[in-house]
């Protein structure tokens, strides 16, 4: 089939919704569109919006970035779970020629309405709602769909990603963003992932959707367990009903603050999350010092993160788990404190995950030498999360 073709049979039916029994059922709200070029009244701004009221005080601006992917020495260290060794990146996937991309167009799923556009990237076409407020106060949402959605009738893994605003393109305080539907693109033109569905979810309140504990005086915190919540029993629930996915396979990503909130989310609610990455997580949150990185008394063993779900930790329900670290330590204190504490705390949460009974089936982990504390790094490393949770070997 050629991918004329294939556009045009997707772009046909880019408004359709998997029912539950397998079937589809066609939104009539929504036009079929036949392939073409993209609206030229569509601008950058209704296809990559971004929030200036949701840069992430939490976070200092992020400087820098290497271009290279950070691997480290690999192997299976003495606790049994699998550091991640050398990995190659994938090939770059060209984008999709201008006239060839489907023309955008606004259509209503669910009572929640959005707007299909296509940015090019062959792994995929995008539908974002800019006000989804199907559980709670409005919040923008994109979903990433694979480009030959329509041609099959698999259901998909899908990927939920704190911070949606950086997802896939820059949103935050770092000039730069995860770059997810390039990492993908790539990913499925060298056949080392399966069809997934992305689902980047912005938030409101980012300190307090995210922490568990105060992290800095003054600062908003403690609402993640609301957040993890809704993510668990609406956010979910309305993408499993509307498109066609796997429901039991399913992923959440984040990193620091996010990072933190994905662990923390998959934790409580390990029968709606079968994965989580945490890139740079905060676990140091509630015992260290964000000012001057002065480390507390605390242990992670015994943090309010981890004691409520010790048990859980040490059964064979646990979780599957990806988390990493950057050891760069120079370019501002978001290196030098924040990414400093994210190691120490991380290689202690490894160390205590061994110790409740994790290896190389649920737990991988990894320090990049490379890595600093910004988006530019977790969308070198973000290719490597998606492999291991959808890789097409796996």
């Amino acid at each position: 089939m050629t991918l004329t073709r294939s556009m045009g049979l997707l772009a046909l039916v880019c408004g359709l919704a998997c029912a539950n029994d397998g079937g589809f059922a066609l939104d009539a709200s929504i036009p079929g569109r036949d392939a073409g070029a993209r609206d030229a009244s569509t601008t950058d701004a209704t296809s990559a919006p971004l929030d200036a009221d949701l840069l992430d005080a939490s976070e200092p601006d992020a400087d820098g970035g290497t271009p290279d992917a950070g691997t480290s020495d690999g192997g299976t260290d003495a606790g049994g779970s699998t550091e991640a060794g050398p990995w190659t990146p994938p090939p770059r996937a060209p984008l999709v020629p201008e006239r060839d991309r489907f023309a955008s167009n606004t259509f209503t799923l669910g009572g929640q309405t959005a707007v299909f556009h296509d940015e090019g990237h062959a792994g995929g076409v995008f539908h974002t709602y800019d006000a989804f407020s199907a559980c709670g106060a409005p919040r923008r949402v994109h979903v990433f769909l694979p480009r030959d959605y329509a041609e099959s009738t698999a259901r998909l893994p899908v990927v939920y990603f704190n911070d949606g605003n950086t997802t896939f393109w820059p949103g935050g305080a770092s000039p730069d963003a995860w770059e997810a539907a390039r990492a993908v693109s790539d990913l499925r033109a060298a056949e080392r992932i399966e069809p997934v569905v992305l689902v980047a979810i912005h938030p409101i309140e980012r300190e307090r959707e995210y922490t568990h504990a105060e992290w800095l005086p003054g600062r908003s915190c403690c609402g993640v367990s609301d957040y993890a919540r809704s993510l668990a029993t609406c956010f979910k629930p309305f993408v499993d009903d509307h498109y066609r996915t796997a429901p039991a396979r399913a992923a959440i990503v984040g990193s620091s603050h996010g990072g933190l909130a994905a662990f923390f989310t998959i934790t409580r609610h390990p029968e709606t999350f079968s994965f989580a990455g945490a890139l740079s997580p905060s676990f140091w949150a509630g015992l260290d010092s964000r000012t001057d990185g002065a480390v507390g008394d605390g242990s992670v063993a015994e943090s309010a993160l981890v004691t409520p779900v010790r048990a859980l930790l040490a059964s064979d329900a646990r979780p599957r788990l990806w988390i990493d670290w950057g050891l760069v330590r120079e370019g501002g204190a978001h290196n030098a404190i924040i990414e400093r504490l994210a190691t120490d705390r991380g290689r202690e949460m490894i160390a205590l995950l061994e110790e409740l009974g994790y290896d190389g089936t649920k737990l991988t982990w990894l320090e990049d030498p490379e890595g600093a504390h910004d988006e530019a790094s977790w969308a070198r490393r973000l290719p490597r999360v998606l492999e291991q949770f959808a890789g097409s070997e796996r």
